[in-house]
């Protein structure tokens, strides 16, 4: 039976967040020193964090690149960030130069039902309640730059409207870094002509936003300005397009997020320096921190394990297929996240009988673990399965995972980080390095060939859908991106995490299914097309129980309940 602690009873184990609590940390600047980082390059956020100035870091490494992913995500948790950040101590136990690159995590599940994106156990980025909360306010800036081009399109809107835009096509909205389904669907400039023209619109999650996307691509701070000045806002009477350039926004919009651009840098429980930058969700924007971060730690390290959100269907596709598009990157190698507990709900078993053995449920849920191998498989990698174990796990179970790894031939290796933190992936480090590959990693389809094509390419190669249909207004997006010169941009599909298909009850590894595609926005800042399908919304709601009940603070300043 596996030793790691989290399906132990409440009292007898730390929370998440005791952990880190306990935890005694190391000054910023001797992480800096262990990443190579200069003192001037440096930007101290109190002890324990600061953002570097990537111009200022030298140029004298080019890490490997390690995707860590997972299979498509279940209510019980897969525990990815925790793998990962357990498998970069691991290295770093080994005596290998590592490095963390992470997303941020948003308030949306932090307050909702997910949970952070810091790990957990005694493999967490500390300190976590820095982390997990305002961190050092790159949500804010993102969402007050957001926020400044709504006000500036009304604005203009409401000063005479020299651009001839159509208040009833403004597709630009307003964002939130908070689960609030009641922001969905508003009406703004109510009141009479003094308070604006009355428009339909509704908000975005801070997470799924435009400017996170462009935070998130920009190479340096003029590609920033640039890409700023190309967002599309909507369009005119007469249907052409509005960019927040022609509104002369682009600069202020810069000048909120231009210390938000540069990395921050914290450091993992077992002394590991981490960069944790840009925080995107991959079920319905591209799911991956920052290039700068991703760039700036291949100049600090020779491994950087970063991550792509959810599963490979969702994360790991865009990181291929957008990041790496727009970066020039290679990826090295790539580890799938799995768990038993994960499988068996794939195969049908219900949440509260997971903790039990079923080796029935294990074979008839591993296709959608097969399926995800699969599909990295076709980008040039070599992947490595990580079984992050739990206590519930029977050994049999364990034997039966181990001899399906060995018939279907990839490799993999137990985890137990949780518990153990970096000494519980020591032997999966080992595998993972006997797994790196050399040359370029490759993309599934060319851009070039039209968003069509695109969206085909994908959903008949990852998600195995026979179909793809499109609504009655998806297809006149079509003919407007390929009258706007938006058509050859790389598509980034937003789709339910729970299935390959867009419907969330679809469990394993459905095929011959139908892709529907409902809506498609150009996001021209960001240099790619949003493709929304079944009913995935941009701004998520709160659950029945959100985790916001359970946060407390106590009279010392010290925060309770926070995982």
């Amino acid at each position: 039976m596996s030793t790691q602690h989290h399906d132990s009873p409440k009292s007898e184990v730390l929370t998440d967040v005791e952990i880190a609590q306990a935890h005694t940390l190391e000054p910023i600047s001797t992480i800096a020193f262990k990443a190579g980082i200069s003192e001037d390059a440096l930007i101290p956020y109190g002890k324990y964090m600061a953002k570097v100035d990537p111009s200022l870091v030298q140029d004298d490494k080019q890490g490997k690149i390690i995707l860590v992913t997972g299979v498509s995500p279940t209510p019980a948790g897969e525990g990815k960030s925790t793998t990962l950040i357990g498998l970069t101590d691991a290295f770093t136990n080994l005596g290998k130069d590592a490095i963390v690159a992470l997303r941020e995590p948003s308030l949306g599940p932090v307050m909702g039902l997910k949970g952070g994106a810091a790990g957990g156990g005694y493999s967490q980025v500390v300190p976590m309640e820095n982390i997990n909360l305002h961190f050092t306010g790159d949500f804010h800036a993102i969402t007050s730059a957001n926020n400044t081009l709504a006000a500036m399109i009304d604005n203009h809107i409401h000063q005479g409207n020299e651009l001839n835009i159509d208040p009833r096509r403004i597709t630009w909205q307003r964002c939130l870094d908070v689960n609030d389904r009641s922001l969905r669907n508003v009406v703004t400039g109510l009141g009479g002509p003094a308070h604006g023209v009355p428009t339909e619109t509704g908000f975005t999650i801070t997470a799924a936003s435009e400017i996170m996307a462009i935070l998130g691509l920009a190479n340096d701070l003029d590609d920033l300005h640039e890409r700023l000045a190309q967002i599309t806002v909507g369009f005119t009477y007469d249907r052409k397009p509005v960019t927040a350039g022609e509104l002369n926004a682009a600069g202020a919009m810069t000048a909120l997020l231009k210390d938000a651009l540069k990395p921050n840098l914290v450091q993992t429980m077992g002394g590991t320096p981490a960069f944790i930058h840009g925080g995107p969700f991959a079920n319905i924007a591209h799911g991956c921190n920052t290039l700068i971060a991703t760039k700036t730690a291949q100049k600090c390290a020779d491994y950087v394990f970063t991550e792509a959100g959810f599963g490979a269907d969702l994360g790991a596709e865009k990181f291929f297929d957008i990041k790496s598009h727009y970066g020039d990157l290679d990826v090295a190698g790539a580890v799938v996240v799995a768990t038993i507990r994960s499988i068996k709900y794939n195969g049908g078993v219900d949440r509260s009988d997971l903790k039990s053995e079923n080796l029935d449920a294990l074979a008839k849920g591993i296709v959608n673990l097969e399926r995800h191998v699969e599909n990295l498989r076709k980008f040039g990698v070599r992947p490595v399965v990580a079984l992050n174990l739990f206590t519930s796990d029977t050994d049999r179970e364990r034997a039966w995972m181990a001899k399906w790894a060995k018939d279907f031939g990839v490799a993999l290796e137990e985890a137990e980080v949780w518990a153990k933190g970096g000494k519980g992936a020591e032997k999966l480090a080992k595998t993972v390095l006997d797994n790196l590959v050399e040359g370029a990693s490759s993309s599934l389809y060319n851009p070039e060939e039209g968003v069509e094509q695109s969206i085909e390419t994908i959903a008949r190669e990852v998600y195995r859908a026979a179909d793809v249909q499109y609504s009655d207004a998806a297809r006149k997006d079509l003919e407007n991106l390929r009258a706007s010169g938006a058509d050859a941009l790389p598509v980034c599909i937003s789709k339910t995490q729970y299935s390959f298909s867009d419907d969330p009850s679809r469990l394993g590894a459905p095929e011959g299914h139908t892709l529907h595609v409902r809506q498609l926005i150009p996001r021209t800042g960001a240099g790619f097309v949003l493709a929304l399908t079944g009913a995935v919304m941009t701004m998520p709601g709160l659950p029945k129980n959100p985790a916001a009940n359970n946060i407390d603070v106590d009279s010392s300043g010290n925060i309770k309940g926070l995982f």
